[in-house]
């Protein structure tokens, strides 16, 4: 397959969704970016890197943090997360308090930022240090040394970041977190921080298309570990959309509210798209719309 010809029509398509949506204005530093930028990566398990468009534009990645701290737990610490967050899809907003009162702290994925407090406070007391952990693994899959953390987002995340402190004081108060709040939501906040591009972030993610095979050849993950991952994603990680982007996709995906989407085709390649316009739900409206398309034009899901 000609991978940079399909890129190219993908974005043809898609151009008049771009600009389409709203940025995330509720993280002032995110509010400012240019809601008519579009990226899209494509890593092969065979090496082929393409894109097109501003697929080399660093990016605030937000939530797509979650696959990767999720999968630095299960690659050390096996499955005993599972004991303090679900795999269920919530049907709710991704910063929702709801469902924690009824399930008594337990978060109903790790994708929901409760889910993810709960998976960064399992991570930092493992590292002693979670978001350089992070910070310092995407560098080395991405194989980009110069990967750094965006201080003005995370400081904006911090002082409007209320909602998540809510969420994480609740789950302590149930005795869901083992270290201080404060210390949670500061890495948690770090991580989402981070700027990557669409090629870093595809190739940062290609250990799942591999089957948890890491970027130098090592074991990260075992084949189990990595289809559950890509399972999680594919039922939970656009938020609250997670069904109609199966039913529109058919990809294990994890979604940003920095625009960028992560979609894994086991065997074959991972997928990065950006594109800051978001839906009501947080989804990047033209990133959905590009990864549509491409699995249309190639028959490429995993249905």
């Amino acid at each position: 397959m000609d991978y940079q010809a399909v890129l190219d029509e993908v974005a043809a398509a898609v151009a008049p969704q771009v600009g389409r949506g709203q940025v995330a204005r509720y993280i002032p530093a995110l509010a400012a970016v240019d809601p008519g930028r579009f990226g899209i990566a494509l890593a092969a398990v065979d090496g082929t890197v393409v894109g097109t468009g501003d697929w080399e534009v660093p990016f605030s990645i937000q939530s797509i943090s979650k696959a990767f701290s999720l999968a630095l737990v299960l690659a050390q610490d096996g499955e005993s997360i599972w004991r303090r967050v679900g795999r269920e899809p919530s049907g709710n907003p991704f910063n929702s308090l709801v469902q924690l009162e009824h399930e008594n702290g337990i978060p109903r994925n790790p994708f929901i930022n409760a889910g993810a407090l709960v998976v960064t406070d399992r991570l930092q007391s493992m590292t002693g240090d979670a978001s350089t952990t992070m910070l310092d693994f995407l560098r080395a899959e991405s194989g980009n040394p110069e990967l750094s953390f965006d201080a003005a987002v995370a400081a904006s995340e911090t002082e409007h970041g209320d909602r998540n402190a809510a969420l994480a004081h609740f789950m302590a108060s149930y005795g869901n977190l083992d270290n201080p709040v404060p210390t949670v939501l500061e890495h948690y906040f770090w991580q989402c921080s981070i700027e990557m591009s669409c090629r870093d972030l595809a190739l940062a993610g290609g250990f799942l298309a591999r089957h948890g095979l890491a970027a130098d050849g090592s074991r990260l993950l075992s084949r189990r570990e990595a289809k559950r991952i890509n399972a999680v994603m594919l039922t939970c990680g656009t938020y609250d959309a997670a069904g109609d982007f199966a039913y529109r996709v058919g990809l294990p995906g994890k979604s940003g509210v920095g625009g960028g989407i992560v979609a894994v085709i086991p065997g074959r390649c991972t997928l990065c798209v950006w594109s800051p316009g978001l839906d009501a739900r947080g989804n990047s409206v033209a990133g959905v719309a590009a990864l549509d398309h491409f699995t249309t034009i190639t028959g490429w899901s995993v249905f």
